[in-house]
């Protein structure tokens, strides 16, 4: 099914657009997922993760936030993407039969992270696929201080070569947070949870799966 572009906002001057990948065996799931720092929705990546849920039973949006869409290289302020974030799930929530989960690359998936922490209305859970632990090179900067007040389950999905975090270092954070969290290791993944050799493609669908089947086994409200 070819996916389908909503406008969010004015119309005339929409705040952005966002994309919707139909189920292929529609089931009452929706995920609005955000891209990273360096790429917006149509990045390889983004495209392929939203078309391969699709493809397993799960609605994906995807969306750029404004200083994509504006073409600028420097991300807005926490705040500005936040808050474009929110207005994306306001718009694409329909009657509120679909159960909501929240996610993202990178710093997308840190920023559903923040609205998780803020207890977004109605959502069931956050996909993070490889989170910004820290700055590569910097864990002495660590982008964890919102997590313990995050109550869905949360699926992080994180390879063992992750210069912004590795599993090892991510393991005593998840320790201080009450929400249920389920950490996935991509071995020999690195950030972008790529791996090495010709098993790149296996790896990936395997992602795909383990989301997927997380979803599927997370409790209804």
């Amino acid at each position: 099914m070819t996916p389908t572009r909503i406008a969010i906002g004015d119309p005339d001057r929409p705040l952005t657009v966002a994309t919707r990948y139909a189920a292929a065996a529609p089931a009452p799931v929706r995920l609005v997922l955000a891209h990273g720092a360096g790429a917006g929705q149509q990045h390889p990546f983004m495209v392929a993760t939203a078309l391969g849920l699709a493809e397993r039973g799960i609605e994906v949006v995807t969306f750029d936030f404004p200083y994509m869409r504006a073409r600028r290289s420097v991300p807005d302020k926490a705040p500005v993407l936040e808050q474009c974030f929110r207005e994306v799930v306001s718009a694409v929530a329909g009657d509120g039969e679909a159960r909501l989960f929240i996610g993202g690359k990178s710093m997308g998936g840190r920023m559903a992270t923040h609205l998780a922490a803020q207890h977004l209305d109605d959502l069931s859970g956050v996909v993070a696929l490889g989170y910004p632990l820290h700055p590569p090179g910097r864990p002495e900067q660590p982008r964890l201080a919102h997590l313990p007040s995050i109550a869905v389950p949360v699926l992080i999905v994180q390879g063992e070569r992750d210069t912004f975090g590795t599993p090892a270092e991510l393991a005593p954070v998840i320790e201080t947070m009450t929400a249920q969290v389920t950490l996935h290791v991509v071995a020999g993944g690195d950030h972008s949870l790529k791996t090495r050799g010709k098993n790149a493609d296996q790896t990936f669908a395997g992602v795909l799966d383990t989301i997927a089947t997380w979803i599927a086994a997370v409790p209804g409200l």
